[in-house]
This record gives structure tokens, C-alpha cells and sequence, in this order.
């Protein structure tokens, strides 16, 4: 029975790996305390035990405690369990929202808030398509790829995160967005021929959208700026910018008018020796033929 029980406790911290609250995240930290509260509150306002209240939603009892004193996320199941547990009437599982952009790392938090404001995005990148192009498979199989791995938890919040900044595509009005690929990224057969041929597709599809500029920069292009990582541009409607480059100001996000004119410069040169829209999105078609 002890080894039972203690299988199952194993079980259960494994099952939630990824779902702690990142301790450099103060307003996640807030949130997380602020939903255990209310759920040991509720709890205790009905007169159940945390033991009973354990075994009612499913989960182990050390659990319950971690997630009301602000010790771990608690998943959107949970929470709908434990509205209708606890007879919330809904109150608990609308707390859903916000701690499922806990969950998003705080970096991507952060830069998915900034393209939804941002009114212009440049984008140059040299080692894979970009996040806000990625299909689920292929982000997927990027994260999946990493070493050491990621938890399975990780992965699946990591995926959610990325295909949640891809909203920037539906937005009224849109934004300008302009991409530049290496040749060699949109080549890559990550995740295998069928995901990268859905990739190909999502790059057309995208390409072809009237907000959207999309080039591919050729392997065979002489040197340029690019060649010393990824370059990143977004402009806001006050007229302030923020950009960032792999190679200068030690990879720092700058906002400074004299750091973004050198930002600038590089990515209007990667521009002009890119092939053009239309050549790009033909080359993708043709790759697309290849599969």
C-alpha cells in the first residue's frame, strides 16, 4: 500500500511539471496567490476538508494544498471541477482566462503584448520560420527538439503560447508585418515531410494576406547584415519603436532613436537583397511542388 501510495504521489508531481509559477513573474505570482485564496475560501466557506475536497475533484491532497497557497497553476479542469464542487456557480472557472496567461512564459507574455500594439513588425530570421508563421506541428516539433527536453506540460505550454501570438493576424485594423526567411530555414523538413509540407502552405497563406510582406533570402546571396542573427522591429501608433538584433547592443532590446536608425539600415538592406514578394512566394510554391 506505501509503495502504491507513494507511486501515486509520483504520478501526480510528474503530471504537473510545467505548471509552477515562474518566481521572476510577479504579476503571474499575484494571480496564482490571488485564485488559491479564493479557492481555499470557497472551500472553507461550504465546510469541506481539504482531504474530501481532494478526492471530490480528482486530485492528491498535497495538491490541493500547493495550489491554494499559490504553489502551482492550477489546470482549467480543476478549476471547472472545483466550481462545480463547490457550487461557484461559475465564479471559479472564470478565473480560467488569466491563469491561462500564467502560463505563458513571461517573455513571451511580454513580447506577444507588444506585437498586439505594435501597428509595423519586421521580422529577419535566419535559423527557423518564425513563430508567428509556425504551424502547431512545426512549433511543436522545434520545442520538441530541444535538449535537455522539456516536460510533455512544458511543450503543450509552450505550443499554446506561440500560436497564441498568431492573433496578431486577425487584428481590425491590421498591422503591417513584413517577414525575411533564410532559404535555408524554409527548406528545413522539420517534423518530418507532412508537417513541413503544411508549413509551406501556411507561408503562402500568409504571404498572400494584404497586410503581410513575405521574402526569402537566398542561400546563394552575397554577404549581408543578417548573417549575424536574428533582427527584430516593431512600431507603435505614438510613434515609438522598440527592435532588437542578435549581433548588436548584446542582443538587448533597444528603444533609443539612434540604436533603432542602425536597426533600421540593417533590415532595409536585408530587405532590398531578399528576393522580391512575388519571386518568394513562387519559390515556396515550387519547394511545395518538390514534396
Amino acid at each position: 500500500m506505501a509503495v502504491d501510495a507513494a507511486a501515486e504521489t509520483l504520478k501526480g508531481e510528474m503530471s504537473e511539471r510545467g505548471w509552477q509559477v515562474d518566481p521572476d513573474d510577479e504579476w503571474g505570482i499575484a494571480v496564482i496567490a490571488t485564485v488559491g485564496r479564493q479557492l481555499k475560501l470557497r472551500r472553507e466557506a461550504v465546510g469541506m476538508r481539504a482531504g474530501d475536497f481532494a478526492k471530490a475533484v480528482g486530485y492528491g491532497e498535497d495538491m490541493v494544498y500547493k495550489i491554494e497557497s499559490g504553489k502551482r497553476i492550477p489546470r482549467p479542469e480543476y478549476l471547472d471541477r472545483a466550481d462545480d464542487v463547490l457550487g461557484a456557480g461559475g465564479l471559479l472557472s472564470a478565473m480560467k482566462e488569466d491563469v491561462q496567461k500564467v502560463r505563458y512564459p513571461k517573455k513571451v507574455r511580454a513580447l506577444a503584448e507588444m506585437e498586439a500594439k505594435a501597428v509595423e513588425i519586421g521580422v529577419y530570421e535566419c535559423n527557423s520560420v518564425h513563430g508567428l508563421l509556425q504551424t502547431p506541428q512545426h512549433a511543436r516539433a522545434l520545442i520538441e527538439a530541444a535538449q535537455p527536453p522539456y516536460s510533455p506540460d512544458d511543450v503543450d505550454r509552450m505550443v499554446a503560447a506561440r500560436l497564441a501570438r498568431r492573433s496578431v493576424f486577425a487584428r481590425t485594423p491590421a498591422p503591417s508585418v513584413h517577414f525575411v526567411l533564410e532559404e535555408a530555414a524554409v527548406r528545413r523538413r522539420v517534423g518530418g515531410t507532412m508537417v513541413w509540407q503544411r508549413q509551406l502552405e501556411r507561408l503562402l497563406e500568409v504571404g498572400q494576406l494584404n497586410n503581410v510582406s513575405f521574402q526569402v533570402m537566398p542561400t546563394d546571396t552575397d554577404a549581408h547584415p543578417g548573417l549575424d542573427g536574428k533582427i527584430e522591429l516593431l512600431k507603435f501608433s505614438d510613434g515609438k519603436a522598440v527592435g532588437r538584433s542578435d549581433g548588436l547592443f548584446n542582443g538587448r532590446p533597444v528603444s533609443d532613436p539612434k540604436q533603432l536608425r542602425i536597426l533600421e539600415l540593417q533590415y532595409g538592406t536585408i530587405r532590398a537583397q531578399a528576393l522580391p514578394p512575388r519571386e518568394s512566394l513562387a519559390f515556396i510554391q515550387k519547394l511545395l511542388g518538390e514534396t
